[in-house]
């Protein structure tokens, strides 16, 4: 099983592949399959309340980096989860 490297309420900065750095907090972690999944809310300028989600990878270096969710089945069966399991505990009233 792996261990979560952020906890909710964590903000961390990510440097996107342009090398723009944004801050996010973390609200929520999974477990799907043996990777780990993480839901990010952008901490400035998010309007319309979406988060990011992203996976625990190693890089070629051997360190724990988060990346994007490129396979479109993927990403469906991971946002479901969260959907599940984390979001539908969250009363937005």
């Amino acid at each position: 099983m792996a261990d979560e490297i952020f906890d909710a309420q964590d903000l961390i900065t990510l440097t996107d592949e342009e090398g723009n750095e944004e801050q996010f907090e973390v609200i929520a972690s999974l477990e799907i399959d043996g990777v780990m999944y993480y839901a990010l809310m952008p901490v400035a300028d998010n309007e319309n309340g979406d988060c990011v989600l992203l996976k625990l990878e190693m890089d070629e270096n051997g360190e724990e980096i988060l990346s994007t969710i490129d396979d479109d089945d993927e990403y469906e069966r991971v946002a479901d989860a969260f959907d599940d399991e984390v979001f539908s505990e969250i009363d937005y009233d």
